[in-house]
């Protein structure tokens, strides 16, 4: 049977998630970043772009490109709800969604056609949907595979809609340069170009014994395929995180141990509010810990350690994930003369399993099961009323979001 495959992607998702709430923003040059000396931009905004502002890029050399950008920082939580909130739409189109971030997705439409309409059609209401619902833009890409299914969605970019038939799609795919295909970054796209390969067009035409000799078996073979128009990957539905977590680099070096406290206090009441949210518990906690090491001889010289502790039992109890962090803490030795310098701090939770599994009563069970119930209460209180309905005594005063200061990252990864 001939798939169908859909690749649907959320626009500028983290710049345009801040000019949707707050409308001051829009049609202007917006950057999401960290710090304006040592951060990197997560994400920028259409009209930041035309000045060649990308994702990755250094904030210095972002704001050296469009220097009347406007900085604003992660809003984690906003990106996450909306992310929430994608994925329930296209649930509804297809029980099997591969989730590659939080803002894009492979959909498998086989054989859906009679239920659901063309898959121009689905493609559209999937776009209508992402608009009347999140207030966002998606751009939808449709093919026989995934790698063409990406392609077609990258190709007009923002708001696109393009469908690439079976038969059209070589001549659709051979035009584009080699950079497109699948796995050629830098390096790759370099060594191609050196043996005058051009398009994906001159790939196909390129003996692939050729290509395998220089690139290697794995990477020749597979851009030979791809540039054939062959790929048989499965759209897979997402498994589950190994880990949630958070880090932190931060603008201003800390050194008090009582500041890193509150810091992390922060850090595992979101990791256990998501371990809630995904049905999970956790039975190891680790810290990430960057400070400066005066063994290098240098004043910027830094080391970044990991320790990790495994728990009696498995939890998404904020106040368990707590004490064991600041157990770990204890383990850098930040307190010593002089004190060290912190660039970043992390935590996350790994070991995870469904909240649901058995597991051996404890003598504390009555203790443990109230500290998950609390969690429980205060996540419903959130979706009712915003994030902002409930902090901690430490964190008056100061803004929620501000106080997520995290780097952006991908779904599932220690840096999430």
């Amino acid at each position: 049977m001939k798939r169908t495959i859909l690749h649907v992607d959320l626009d500028a998702f983290f710049a345009s998630v801040e000019q949707r709430d707050d409308p001051s923003l829009r049609g202007k040059p917006v950057i999401v970043g960290g710090s304006r000396r040592r951060g990197v931009v997560a994400a920028a905004s259409y009209e930041a772009r035309t000045f060649g502002v990308f994702s990755a890029m250094s904030m210095a050399e972002a704001l050296r490109r469009c220097p009347h950008a406007i900085v604003v920082r992660h809003h984690m939580d906003r990106y996450a709800e909306a992310s929430r909130g994608f994925f329930r739409i296209l649930d509804d189109f297809s029980p099997e969604v591969e989730a590659l971030s939080f803002d894009e997705a492979f959909l498998d439409l086989t054989g859906s056609e009679r239920l659901l309409g063309s898959p121009r059609e689905v493609g559209a209401r999937i776009k209508q949907r992402v608009r009347d619902e999140l207030r966002l833009v998606a751009s939808v890409g449709v093919a026989p595979h995934k790698f063409a299914a990406k392609v077609a969605s990258d190709i007009d970019k923002p708001d696109g809609l393009r469908v690439v038939a079976e038969e059209e799609l070589l001549t659709f795919l051979h035009p584009l340069p080699v950079g497109r295909l699948f796995g050629v970054g830098e390096v790759t796209g370099d060594a191609l170009r050196a043996m005058g390969i051009q398009t994906i067009g001159d790939v196909a035409r390129y003996p692939e014994a050729a290509l395998v000799a220089r690139l290697g078996a794995t990477t020749g073979a597979m851009l030979a395929a791809l540039a054939r128009g062959e790929d048989g990957r499965p759209v897979e539905r997402e498994q589950a995180p190994v880990s949630i977590g958070h880090q932190e680099t931060f603008d201003s070096d800390l050194y008090a141990r009582e500041d890193l406290e509150v810091v992390l206090l922060h850090q595992l009441d979101r990791v256990a509010e998501r371990l809630r949210r995904a049905e999970l518990r956790a039975t190891v906690v680790a810290v990430i810990v960057k400070h400066d090491d005066p063994s290098t001889g240098l004043r910027t010289g830094f080391r970044q350690l990991t320790r990790r502790t495994t728990l009696a039992d498995p939890t998404s109890d904020a106040a368990v994930l707590v004490r064991a962090a600041l157990g770990l803490l204890d383990q850098f030795d930040i307190e010593d003369r002089p004190k060290k310098r912190v660039r970043l701090l992390g935590a996350f939770a790994s070991g995870l399993e469904p909240r649901a599994a058995p597991r051996q009563l404890a003598l504390d069970e009555g203790t443990r099961a109230k500290g998950e119930r609390l969690g429980d209460t205060l996540d419903r209180l959130k979706d009712r009323f915003g994030a902002a309905v409930v902090k901690r005594a430490v964190h008056l005063g100061e803004d929620d979001e501000e106080a997520g200061r995290a780097t952006a990252s991908g779904r599932g990864r220690p840096d999430d």
